[in-house]
């Protein structure tokens, strides 16, 4: 009797791991259609505006507003858009190749990457950033400091847009 709870407790382990495993880098993930342009934010523009990509890959998840993670090639020039100073790659599950968050942050480091304000505010705290480099473009969701503030209930930064009503 005892080994038969013993092999029905590892069981269950196994089976929880596995389950916690594919959660959390398969199952709220959606591979995104291809696009043909992504939103930038030009210097001194009010808005962001299109521009034009080719082959983009692209992942996102209803689940969180920062797991949107994309890969795609683009030919602009980073001097003419909007710096973004405190860009954080986040990483992307393994099986999203195309997008390397420790390589992005060497190359930003390196200086060889600019990273850019794709969209500000594309939900109330999350930024949209994009890395520029070498002809591609790397794009992910990342909590901005209104964002942070406001989620950890605290009051937002002079200069944050107003909080959305709970």
């Amino acid at each position: 009797m005892g080994k038969l709870l013993v092999v029905l407790l590892l069981t269950c382990t196994v089976l929880a791991g596995v389950g916690a495993w594919y959660f959390q880098t398969r199952a709220f993930y959606d591979r995104l259609p291809e696009q043909a342009s992504i939103q930038l934010t030009p210097l001194a523009a009010a808005a962001p505006q299109d521009f034009a990509i080719s082959n983009f890959r692209g992942i996102d998840s209803d689940s969180s507003p920062i797991r949107f993670r994309a890969c795609f090639d683009i030919d602009v020039d980073p001097a003419q858009l909007t710096p973004y100073d405190r860009a954080t790659p986040l990483v992307a599950p393994n099986w999203f190749d195309c997008f390397d968050a420790g390589a992005l942050t060497a190359a930003l480091a390196e200086g060889r990457a600019q990273a850019v304000m794709g969209v500000s505010n594309i939900r109330y705290g999350i930024d949209r950033v994009v890395i520029l480099l070498d002809g591609r473009g790397y794009a992910w969701q990342q909590i901005n400091p209104c964002g942070a503030a406001h989620f950890d209930g605290d009051p937002v930064p002079p200069g944050c847009p107003t909080p959305p009503e709970e």
